[in-house]
């Protein structure tokens, strides 16, 4: 059975109880409180979460970088708006920072944060539950919990793994790479499967595949190698990573990745481009590509990437020429909102195309962040009438190469909009890795939790 299937399947089972039993209150207590015939029972058809102010109802699915600086700004800036955020992970992980964390650079404290704080301080509602599908017409989201009512929507949920590229419906095979070789893109529990991972390494090859473009936070799979590759090297483990790229060269800081490959790591890490996945065999540990077949002792595998399963259950992906999908939201590439309907907003990793000059924006924290603040603007001058003025955001990654001493490299993309309207990408590689940058990836990051984290 397919995971949609399954979680399907699933929600329709659960039911849950709305009011405590009268026991765990104590007789005396219990005894003053009106009669009740039984406890509400709520089921996934149920409607929940009544209403709050005189308002327009956002309702925001994913609470990562996006949907969480979307829902600070929305009550910042729609005072009387009533913000739902739907998240089903119970508590925030940042992708940003997260190579580091893997190798101890920094603590789990340090990108594991409460939810409750910011939706306390900002004044949104938060429910931890699974999205399980959207009726549109009705302007309602089914939840595990039951359904809630909107008049926006943004989907935020990031991407999903794409395995069946490799596997088609072979669930098994699915199933036995996600558990033994996972690669910790998604925040759940292979986050610390991976961290367990790299630490229980003891030697041999270490295959890491890269997904086709685009992907999530293109330059951080060539960070992750050398944070690893420097574990290796300070461990003195006899290991090696192979780095499985799809692409002709390393992109993007081209020049700043392979200096680091060859002069930090040059016996560890080997970097093999046009290397396309063609087959994976991870129960005898075999990888067929477009550059040759290739055997290891463990992998970090990282499929294909596509748009959040939300986006797939709302009926929003997009469609080539040819009528198949492009696995991204099909969307408005300058108001971010669905091109099929307006009152749905897309926000960070599952955007799709915005020019045909680069394809997508990076999909980064940095930029699902900035996206959250103009989606947020955007919806607040609809609501007091004003007409919307299309902004665009900005990127900057920075990204650890060493780790003694911490020496970094960046990359920074701008945007602007040409004489025909098209969004037109400038981006600038920052190849030579200094602890100056290090300082401001911190300073970075610290800047961004403020912002929507109230740290």
């Amino acid at each position: 059975m397919s995971d949609t299937k399954t979680s399907s399947a699933n929600a329709q089972r659960r039911r849950f109880l709305l009011t405590p039993p009268a026991m765990a209150l104590g007789a005396a207590a219990a005894a003053s409180l009106p009669a009740q015939a039984a406890p509400t029972i709520l089921t996934p058809q149920s409607r929940i979460l009544p209403r709050q102010g005189k308002g327009p109802r956002i309702v925001i699915c994913g609470g990562g970088w996006g949907g969480m600086t979307a829902a600070r700004y929305l009550r910042e800036l729609i005072p009387n708006s009533d913000v739902v955020l739907l998240e089903r992970n119970p508590t925030f992980w940042s992708g940003p920072m997260s190579n580091k964390w893997l190798i101890d650079i920094v603590s789990t404290d340090f990108v594991n944060h409460d939810m409750l704080r910011p939706a306390n301080k900002y004044g949104y509602q938060l429910l931890q539950t699974e999205v399980t599908g959207f009726e549109r017409e009705q302007k309602l989201v089914r939840t595990a919990h039951g359904l809630i009512e909107y008049d926006f929507l943004i989907l935020s949920g990031g991407i999903r793994n794409d395995y069946e590229a490799w596997f088609g419906n072979d669930q098994r095979a699915i199933d036995y790479t996600r558990k033994h070789f996972p690669n910790a893109y998604i925040p759940n529990q292979e986050m610390f499967a991976l961290k367990q991972k790299v630490k229980d390494f003891k030697g041999g090859t270490l295959v890491m595949t890269l997904p086709p473009p685009p992907h999530r936070c293109p330059p951080s799979p060539y960070e992750r190698a050398c944070l690893i590759a420097w574990h290796i090297k300070k461990s003195k483990i006899p290991g090696k990573i192979l780095i499985l790229d799809p692409k002709p060269k390393i992109a993007p800081i081209g020049v700043g990745y392979k200096q680091a490959f060859e002069e930090l790591y040059p016996d560890i890490i080997t970097h093999v481009p046009n290397a396309r996945v063609q087959e994976v065999d991870p129960f005898n540990k075999r990888i067929k590509t477009a550059a040759g077949e290739f055997k290891f002792d463990d992998a970090i595998l990282m499929p294909p990437h596509q748009a959040a399963d939300m986006v797939w259950h709302a009926g929003l992906i997009g469609k080539t020429a040819d009528g198949k999908p492009t696995g991204w939201a099909d969307m408005n590439p300058r108001l971010f909102t669905a091109n099929s309907d307006d009152r749905v907003y897309f926000v960070g990793d599952l955007m799709g195309t915005i020019s045909d000059q680069f394809g997508h924006y990076p999909k980064s924290g940095h930029v699902a962040n900035y996206i959250g603040q103009i989606v947020a603007k955007n919806i607040a001058q609809r609501v007091s009438g004003k007409e919307v003025t299309p902004l665009l955001p900005d990127n900057l990654c920075y990204m650890m190469v060493n780790g003694d001493p911490q020496e970094e490299i960046s990359v920074k993309f701008e945007y602007e909009v040409d004489a025909t309207g098209k969004v037109i990408q400038t981006q600038i590689d920052m190849d030579v890795r200094t602890s100056d940058l290090v300082k401001e990836d911190f300073g970075w990051i610290q800047s961004k939790f403020s912002d929507f984290l109230a740290i």
